[in-house]
């Protein structure tokens, strides 16, 4: 006997040199002996493709990173088709014509089980730290570091999000799902990532400190702000204490930066992978530096609804010990694979 699942196929098609994605719309997969196969619309440049297939079945999403994948395509043009030898690793039978959706493209993902978005940083070198000489010390010297790769949460975890994880919501603000997520410990934060990354086999983190900062400054442009360089600007880009009626706010209502970024300045404090050390950037190595090995403390970054701007500038380093609560939010991060 035939059992019927629901599933949803995510494709994820990267360009070589090109910024084009698969279409979005309801699409049709269909099993062919022990493949499932489903076609997509792709647009751009002609450059040879890899793509990567998520699927989603009973809230549990699956990977093709070691799966046999294959493809009648190396162009773009209409109803390209793919299909995933799945039955060689999932042994259950699959119903036909399963409903599927293609929910992003190279450049963005959006993940299955809870909707959040994620954005593609290009790696890049910069200079880290108080490029404004207005700072304070633990922010000196302004040193070069260089961060490969990354995706970047596009906005703060909303309280829905953290609820469909966490089965509750610790939030003070508690107005609507799409307001922040906040009163969470770090190591709060880092349970939801543990049962986040055990739905869904992938591995989502905290960003390090200078993967914060390089996306915060837009590929660490001189930007004083997410987004600008100008405190009149500021409260077009950030919820900070003027503005923001002394509390959250649903997230992405502001302006983004350049890399399309919400909330990195202002809303909620976000917490970082990294212990803080005060002198860590006089001995930060300049390739992906993770921070301390130890410390008492985690590091903070972005500032929040009742932060100054002198609080919020993208350079600005705060920290609270890992089981403390507050104002403090997050954004995962991730790593191309």
């Amino acid at each position: 006997m035939k059992m019927e699942r629901r599933m949803i196929l995510a494709l994820f098609i990267f360009f070589f040199a090109s910024s084009s994605a698969a279409d979005e719309g309801e699409k049709v997969a269909e099993q062919m002996d022990h493949r499932i196969h489903f076609k997509c619309n792709l647009s751009g440049d002609e450059y040879e493709l890899a793509a990567k297939l998520a699927l989603t079945i009973s809230g549990q999403a699956y990977f093709n990173d070691k799966f046999p994948l294959g493809a009648d395509f190396i162009k773009v043009g209409k109803d390209q088709k793919i299909w995933w030898n799945g039955w060689q690793n999932f042994p259950q039978t699959w119903a036909a014509n399963s409903e599927g959706k293609i929910v992003g493209g190279g450049k963005e993902f959006k993940d299955p089980l809870t909707g959040m978005e994620f954005i593609l940083v290009r790696g890049g070198c910069f200079e880290m730290g108080d490029t404004f000489g207005n700072g304070n010390a633990d922010e000196e010297p302004v040193h070069e570091v260089c961060v490969s790769d990354f995706y970047m949460g596009k906005y703060e975890a909303t309280q829905e999000q953290w609820e469909k994880v966490m089965g509750s919501n610790p939030s003070s603000f508690r107005r609507g799902g799409n307001y922040p997520v906040e009163n969470i410990s770090w190591y709060e934060v880092q349970e939801f990532i543990r049962r986040l990354n055990q739905k869904n086999r992938v591995d989502y983190r905290l960003p390090t400190e200078a993967e914060w900062e390089y996306a915060a400054r837009s590929r660490g442009k001189k930007e004083k702000w997410a987004g600008t360089s100008s405190e009149s600007d500021l409260d077009d880009f950030a919820w900070i204490d003027r503005n923001s009626g002394e509390q959250t706010h649903p997230v992405g209502q502001k302006k983004p930066n350049s890399l399309g970024l919400f909330d990195m300045t202002g809303n909620v404090w976000e917490w970082v992978a990294d212990w803080y050390d005060e002198d860590y950037y006089k001995i930060t190595p300049s390739h992906d530096p993770i921070g301390p090995t130890r410390g008492d403390s985690r590091v903070l970054r972005g500032g929040s609804w009742i932060s100054m701007p002198g609080d919020v500038r993208a350079s600005l380093r705060a920290r609270g010990i890992p089981s403390v609560r507050g104002n403090l939010g997050v954004r995962l991060a991730f790593s191309p694979r």
